[in-house]
């Protein structure tokens, strides 16, 4: 695929995640955006920054957009939808926390694995069945299907078009499911949407600059 003009994500899209971290499902689509710069593809490093004590990985369903949405219908949304991609949101929980919004905490550099690979609506069967899985070090340690949403693809992708127009080449994360957990140097992490593929990533620290 190529590198997105812009990353937009969803929060607290699954009601078990949002428990976990002790929120509630918004009323609407929480959104945020991580920058083009954090994007990283299959194989590549997730580097871990030293200034968080608390990166975790949150495996999810990806949508590239194929086509302009400005104001867009739900069908609409769908019929531009250029395919399915796996992603991994790495955050830095502890920031997360600490500093009220998110763009630090998503926005460091390999803080968006995305890959192997964009999978059309035609080869899935459609949306209504896509499922996320992330392992690391080949344990599963999160599984989502879409239908635990709180908010659909369609609605998510027509939602965001009446604030923002979206262009080809956009990515839009629409939310991660329970079971997010911490990353360390030497684990695999690995985002798995059946039918896609195996998005694979291993981790490590950050290495001074020479």
């Amino acid at each position: 695929m190529n590198r997105p003009g812009k990353i937009v994500c969803v929060g607290r899209n699954y009601v078990k995640h949002a428990a976990e971290l002790g929120n509630k499902v918004p009323q609407y689509p929480l959104l945020f955006l991580k920058p083009p710069s954090s994007v990283i593809t299959h194989n590549d490093e997730i580097v871990l920054p030293e200034v968080s004590s608390q990166i975790e990985h949150e495996g999810e369903i990806g949508v590239v957009v194929g086509k302009r949405l400005r104001r867009a219908s739900e069908t609409d949304a769908v019929d531009a939808i250029q395919g399915v991609v796996c992603v991994n949101d790495v955050t830095a929980r502890d920031l997360q926390k600490t500093d009220g919004q998110w763009t630090r905490a998503k926005g460091f550099d390999t803080f968006c694995a995305v890959g192997p690979r964009v999978a059309s609506l035609q080869e899935l069967g459609g949306l209504g069945d896509l499922e996320v899985v992330c392992r690391v070090n080949d344990v599963e340690r999160q599984r989502g299907h879409v239908s635990e949403m709180a908010f659909s693809v369609p609605y998510i992708l027509s939602y965001i078009s009446q604030i923002m127009t979206l262009e080809p080449d956009d990515l839009v994360a629409t939310g991660t499911p329970a079971g997010v957990g911490a990353l360390a140097p030497g684990d695999v992490v690995e985002v798995e949407i059946p039918g896609v593929g195996v998005l694979r990533n291993p981790v490590v620290a950050e290495r001074p600059l020479d």
